[in-house]
């Protein structure tokens, strides 16, 4: 199909409305399927993070206490209510099984993807209308590439099938954000309607909205959404938006006017009503050992001291971010650059619809900062930046997707072409909206970064090379000793070496032809052919190798075991196995400390008379069991699973 055709495709696709909607959804149910969907529950939970919040979930589905979370028998204060609640819920709709555990993750990951292609959308179209130009091409594959990359980002892939509370987390951070950019944004757009009379739906708009009490829709939204993060996980669900959009509105030296705009008062009110009932509920029913625990442990002692052992030098979060959203992330230089966000007086200057490069960038570092400072660090602390990430390189390619026919003043198409990328281009209007505003010069010249697509080529050439030795690069797993060689007999990191350095060497091909506007296609279907050839797989096996074991062995543990006999796990700790049992489990990482507690319970002559215990071949005969001293029910993978006489 000819540019000209796909431009003529475009616009009669925006002459219809219904079949633009329709086919927006299908995209969207496309790229959230590959990425979230397919197999979602088919692999097994996976240690140890996973199964505490699926059992704990359980536990509140099974006992009905929907106040305090409990593990194992002990209560669970590591996080707040929302995750528990969101699962709990998914149990009760389709049963209790990973589909169920993971599904809130991936529905906020969707959340995220599709308020994302709005947004994006609603910002080239108030641009559009600003430069009385009519783009429908670059309108649409923009909004669809945004909404590509967010969907098929490592990062968001891992935790969007993760059924942790990272994702739910950012899904409502990020789409509170949103929510408040198009609230922001929709003063100078009539409230979300735009057209010949913005102005006067924008008059209309905001007369009512002072004689409302409550803010707009998009405000209102992003309160609600604010009070979901700080159930989801705390005073940072606040925090972290809060810093972000004061730091915005500072910039641009709205800050008094958009909170008077905000109803801040009224808001802050709905937030707090939203979300501080069940915090006073759980304090009242378990006092100072939720606030010392939750607020004092899992808050501030992960902010100024390193928790867990999770520490990580400075420059760890360049890494994360290098890894978990490439391989776009080549681009974020640029894409920031481009921005000149030190130009305040140009920024403060324009519309506020046409600002959201620079939320997106605000967002992007306040995230980063916040997380760099503090001192425990995870991978996972930066995954709500992710979103700003997809923005600041959309907006990047989206100055190349213009269309070669625009519409001038009175409907005269006037002919606006950039076949040649990287020439400069004629500027293009301005609308009587923002007479002063001038325009960057990237926004309507751009010229195609040749250094930086080379650097593309040489990160997926390393990525490729790296992945050809992957087995000798793993570390020795003990959980799953056989990992290594699996991997190499399923020729998966031939695989993954090839895909990359394919896709690197058509890039290479595209950069000498001058051909740029393939280059960011070639990256997603390259992920997206490593998602499918590579990943998948790769997670199937370690599911067969390292979980599928404990899942087996679960299974006998429930049948075998008699009634009030304890089950005992010796050298390692693996939640896994009280999520697939149902039964509560006493973890011993020394066997000298296991052997102990096997000769007290004897010498109390606990009934029944004996135990289970779950452990490795070489650690029962550490601690001195031979196999005349047990029984043995059940052997798999790198786990034996005995039952041992008690013996005074």
């Amino acid at each position: 199909m000819t540019n000209s055709a796909v431009d003529r495709w475009f616009n009669n696709l925006g002459k219809r409305p219904a079949l633009a909607v329709t086919l927006s959804i299908l995209w969207l149910i496309l790229i959230g399927w590959v990425g979230y969907g397919w197999n979602l529950g088919s692999i097994g939970l996976i240690d140890e993070t996973e199964p505490l919040f699926a059992e704990a979930s359980r536990q509140m589905f099974v006992t009905g206490d929907w106040i305090t979370p409990f593990f194992n028998g002990q209560t669970r204060f590591d996080k707040p209510a929302l995750i528990y609640w969101c699962q709990a819920i998914a149990y009760a709709i389709i049963g209790v099984n990973e589909w169920a555990v993971r599904l809130p993750s991936a529905l906020a990951a969707l959340a995220v993807i599709s308020l994302l292609f709005y947004t994006l959308h609603v910002y080239l179209a108030r641009q559009d209308e600003l430069e009385d130009i009519y783009r429908p091409t670059r309108r649409w594959l923009t909004a669809a590439l945004g909404a590509a990359i967010m969907a098929l980002t490592p990062e968001m892939i891992v935790w969007g099938r993760t059924g942790v509370s990272d994702m739910l987390l950012t899904g409502c951070i990020a789409t509170a954000l949103l929510c408040f950019f198009l609230g922001y944004a929709s003063k100078a757009m009539g409230n979300g309607q735009w057209g010949r009379d913005t102005e006067v739906n924008s008059s209309q708009s905001l007369i009512a909205n002072r004689q409302s009490l409550l803010p707009n829709k998009w405000y209102l939204a992003f309160y609600v959404l604010i009070a979901g993060a700080i159930l989801t996980k705390g005073p940072v669900g606040i925090v972290l938006p809060g810093l972000i959009i004061a730091a915005f509105l500072l910039y641009v030296g709205s800050l008094r006017e958009v909170l008077r705009e905000m109803r801040f008062f009224m808001g802050m009110l709905i937030v707090f009503a939203l979300s501080v009932p069940w915090y006073v509920l759980v304090i009242w029913r378990n006092g100072w050992n939720y606030i010392n625990s939750f607020f004092g442990y899992h808050n501030l002692e992960r902010f100024t001291e390193v928790v867990n052992g999770h520490t990580a030098p400075w420059y760890f979060y360049f890494l994360v971010v290098l890894l978990g959203f490439a391989p776009y992330s080549v681009y974020l230089p640029v894409a920031i650059a481009r921005l000149k966000f030190w130009q305040v007086k140009y920024w403060r200057s324009q519309e506020r619809s046409q600002q959201l490069g620079l939320f997106a960038f605000v967002w992007f570092v306040g995230i980063f900062s916040f997380f760099t400072i503090a001192v425990t660090k995870l991978p996972s602390y930066v995954l709500p930046l992710m979103p700003a990430a997809a923005i600041l390189v959309t907006l990047l390619w989206s100055d190349f997707f213009l269309d070669k026919q625009t519409r001038g003043q009175g409907g005269q198409e006037k002919i606006f072409s950039l076949s040649g990328l990287s020439s400069p281009t004629p500027p293009l209007p301005h609308s009587p909206h923002s007479p002063t505003a001038p325009t960057p010069p990237l926004l309507h010249s751009p010229t195609f970064p040749l250094w930086n697509g080379w650097v593309n080529v040489a990160f997926l050439s390393a990525v490729g090379v790296a992945l050809f030795h992957l087995p000798q690069l793993l570390g020795k797993d003990p959980a799953a000793p056989n990992f290594p060689q699996q991997l190499q007999q399923l020729n998966l990191p031939m695989l993954s070496g090839i895909i990359w350095l394919v896709s690197a060497g058509i890039i290479a091909v595209l950069l000498l032809r001058r051909l740029w506007l393939p280059i960011i296609g070639v990256n997603l279907l390259g992920l997206t052919a490593f998602l499918i050839v590579v990943l998948m797989p790769a997670l199937f096996l370690v599911d067969h190798e390292r979980q599928l074991p404990l899942r087996e062995l679960s299974a006998i543990a429930v049948q075998a075991k008699q009634p009030n006999e304890q089950l005992i796990m010796v050298g390692f700790k693996k939640p896994t196995v009280v999520f697939y049992s149902h039964e509560n489990v006493t973890f011993f990482k020394f066997t000298e400390q296991a052997q102990e507690h096997i000769q007290n319970q004897a010498a109390n002559k606990v009934q029944p008379g004996s135990m289970l215990v779950l452990s490795q071949p070489k650690k029962l005969m550490q601690m001195g069991l031979q196999p005349a001293d047990y029984e043995n029910l059940g052997i798999s993978g790198a786990y034996q699973l005995i039952r041992v006489p008690l013996k005074s």
